[in-house]
């Protein structure tokens, strides 16, 4: 379909509220060229040119999933999964996950660490049309400490010769952006503990100065306080988990959010659709501890970007609206959601051609039963998802 004219009862522009009532949109091939009032876009439009009328729906940008893995398999024992899988079966699994994401809304997926560079392949897959999916983003093998947090997935170093290698290695090998793991993480048994950094300040400063050089931006998986300042220190694009962990449990630093702040660094959060379980799993005082310290960041200005872990154990690819629900739980209202889900997400990724409807813009945009600004479940109910100007549900 090289050319379509979509009406809907409203047509969410973006930011959130930015909505055309009884609104329109004109794709041509993998752009949008025209947005407005359906009326005024009925008349001025060729009447040859299809028309696809999406009456009680809302039309929006497609939502972005800003930490996924796609290479693991979201079950109990991902590293097993992904280390003696073979690449041709991981390949097509990988495929068959992409495509779920998209099934779910969501037409651009940042892949956060995968094995041999599989991410590179699906998204040079997808690009050609051989394969149905989102746009993929990939950091290809997370720099990590030798025996460090997902290690298994190739991108162990040690030294700065170590470090510069490697990012070389990855940006090579077609990567979007680099990934490192400042401090450990719970997927990873024997690796440092959440809260221990496994790179001196001196060291993500560096990895923030070769990743530049070769024009790629920094995400940054941090838990620890002391880790997550200094990946601020050091420059880093993203933050992900930022759950100000301690050996004590958890410490809110202030400050450090403030330079978050300054330095338009966004932060992913990382929830699951199943995050009723996790929460129960953290228990009743630390789950508390951990929602106010995300008020606390929402009211000092930090912009928050969608992410689900996706792949991680517990985390399924279909759920991206799971995750969403977990901050409307927390209070958000549902616009900002929407925008952490799009505008704020592209920002973040440094797609200027995603997350609002306008013309010249990439066509990915999705269309839901009912109204998400005032049901946040209508971004379950999808009625059709189109990927660069491509249908991809009926």
């Amino acid at each position: 379909m090289s050319k379509v004219l979509i009406t809907a009862d409203r047509v969410i522009v973006g930011p959130a509220d930015h909505v055309i009532v009884d609104g329109a949109v004109l794709v041509e091939s993998s752009v949008i060229t025209a947005v407005g009032a359906a009326a005024e876009l009925n008349a001025s439009v060729d009447a040859q040119v299809p028309r696809l009328r999406c009456p009680g729906a809302t039309l929006m940008p497609g939502m972005l999933d800003c930490h996924a893995h796609l290479v693991f398999d979201a079950g109990p024992d991902p590293i097993s999964a992904v280390a003696n899988a073979d690449p041709r079966e991981l390949s097509t699994a990988m495929a068959e996950r992409a495509r779920q994401m998209l099934a779910a809304g969501v037409t651009t997926v940042r892949d956060l660490g995968d094995r041999d560079g599989l991410s590179v392949a699906l998204r040079s897959s997808i690009g050609s049309g051989a394969t149905i999916g989102p746009r993929i983003v990939a950091a290809t093998a997370p720099l990590t400490s030798h025996g460090g947090h997902c290690g298994f997935l190739g991108g162990e170093v040690t030294t700065d010769d170590d470090i510069r290698s490697q990012i070389a290695r990855n940006a090579a090998a077609g990567a979007d952006l680099i990934k490192v793991m400042a401090s450990g993480g719970a997927l990873t048994p024997n690796g440092p503990r959440m809260w221990e950094a496994q790179f001196t300040p001196r060291q993500l400063r560096l990895i923030v100065e070769e990743a530049a050089r070769h024009g790629l931006g920094v995400a940054a998986h941090a838990h620890g306080t002391e880790t997550i300042g200094h990946c601020v220190a050091a420059g880093v694009r993203t933050i992900e988990h930022c759950s100000w962990r301690t050996a004590k449990g958890i410490v809110y630093d202030q400050a450090i959010t403030q330079r978050i702040v300054d330095n338009d660094i966004s932060v992913c959060r990382c929830v699951s659709g199943n995050w009723q379980l996790f929460l129960e799993q953290m228990g009743a005082e630390r789950a508390k501890a951990m929602a106010e310290v995300i008020q606390k960041m929402r009211e000092a200005g930090v912009r928050f970007i969608a992410g689900t872990d996706a792949g991680v154990p517990g985390a399924r690819f279909g759920d991206y609206v799971g995750m969403l629900e977990f901050f409307a739980s927390l209070g958000f209202e549902y616009g900002e959601i929407l925008d952490m889900a799009t505008v704020n997400s592209a920002h973040a990724l440094g797609l200027s051609d995603t997350g609002v409807l306008a013309p010249g813009k990439r066509a990915d945009l999705i269309v839901v039963d009912g109204d998400p600004l005032t049901e946040l479940g209508a971004l379950r109910r999808i009625r059709q998802v189109f990927t660069a100007g491509r249908p991809v549900t009926d």
